[in-house]
């Protein structure tokens, strides 16, 4: 019996991002930069940010066009570069 295969997603598509980092001052302009550097069309109205219940964390999501997984790759590199981000969905 075969493993069943993860489906494929066929780029460019529209894809949402969820970082998770610490609640400090400065990272959502971060955050945008870091996000043109690599979608140079991102539209800020697709941002969206929610603080945690205790206020130590901010999830911020928002959506790119995706081009493909090298893309992926180096934009979850610099958000991991950052060392306020503890998690890229």
């Amino acid at each position: 019996m075969s493993e069943p295969t993860a489906p494929k997603i066929e780029f460019p598509c529209p894809y949402r991002i969820r970082v998770v980092a610490n609640a400090v001052d400065g990272f959502e302009a971060q955050l945008i930069e870091i996000v043109r550097k690599h979608a140079p069309e991102f539209d800020e109205s697709t941002l969206d940010m929610r603080p945690s219940k205790g206020g130590k964390y901010n999830a911020h999501s928002f959506e790119i066009l995706a081009t493909g997984e090298p893309q992926l790759k180096a934009l979850f590199e610099d958000f991991k570069a950052t060392g306020e981000v503890h998690m890229v969905l």
